[in-house]
């Protein structure tokens, strides 16, 4: 069982909801990114989504996007991202870390390289933007064999044939993306997307995350009531562009956004 397999479990176990924050690793500054992860383990978080940080982030809107730009101007490359995780693990041998990107840095390593340092770094997911399931073929296998989980998106007008497919590529969760278009834009839906989770269930055994629109406690509590976990991108994401001249505040703002969460969440399971 992977990492994160055991995680979720346990979770649903416990009737419990996942808390799964992601942050742009390098961004304010590569220096910072550990330290980050252990922050938002601290404030509750139950897996971590590392996102590698590319020069042409299409599926994400301005937030994230000047992230990546934050990040890259300081020379963040998919190594070093690497080397980030290694460091995480030194003293956090537990909390899964999933890697967020685009295909472009993973295909110049070489996918058998990709797979061999995410593996050692001790990556515990992928989840690659723009890799169609249709293409995972190749791929997929890689990551299997290295215990690592292929973790796809899927979208409001994802049909129930490709959701089956993406659903026999996957292992770990599936990303359900709760609105259409780039990331931090619009307000949920949340008796639409409890529709479509509880539709996407009937076809996949695999808990489902949900992401984009969630930006406090409420938001969290509603999503999680009608998922199996709950991701939270762009509002920490724009925190961190807030504080990013102050580690401390940056550190603070974090735990004070991500720790309501996480007792809204738990407040679900009484």
């Amino acid at each position: 069982m992977s990492r994160i397999e055991g995680v979720l479990k346990a979770l649903k176990e416990q009737g419990r909801k996942a808390l799964i924050p992601y942050i742009t690793a390098g961004d304010p500054h590569p220096d910072q990114t550990v330290s980050l992860m252990h922050t938002l383990v601290s404030a509750g978080a139950d897996i971590i989504e590392l996102g590698v940080p590319f020069s042409d982030p299409m599926a994400d809107g301005p937030v994230i996007q000047l992230a990546c730009e934050r990040a890259l101007k300081h020379g963040t490359s998919l190594r070093q991202v690497m080397a980030m995780v290694k460091e995480f693990r030194k003293t956090d041998p537990d909390t899964p870390v999933v890697l967020m990107g685009y295909l472009n840095p993973m295909e110049a390593m070489g996918y058998e390289a990709f797979a061999d340092a995410a593996a050692d770094a001790g990556v515990d997911g992928v989840l690659t933007v723009d890799l169609p399931p249709e293409e995972a073929d190749q791929v997929a296998p890689l990551f299997a064999d290295r215990h690592l989980d292929p973790v796809f998106l899927l979208a409001p007008t994802t049909t129930d044939d490709r959701i089956k497919a993406i659903s026999e590529h996957s292992s770990g969760y599936v990303y359900y993306v709760s609105i259409k278009g780039v990331t931090g834009s619009a307000t949920i839906d949340v008796d639409e997307v409890a529709k479509k989770v509880a539709h996407v269930h009937e076809l996949t055994a695999l808990p489902v995350g949900v992401g984009f629109g969630i930006r406090d406690a409420e938001t969290a509590a509603a999503v999680g009531r009608v998922s199996d976990g709950v991701i939270v991108g762009s509002v920490l994401v724009d925190t961190i562009a807030r504080h990013q001249t102050d580690p401390d505040a940056l550190r603070n703002a974090l735990t004070d956004l991500l720790h309501p969460m996480r007792e809204a969440l738990d407040g679900l399971a009484h």
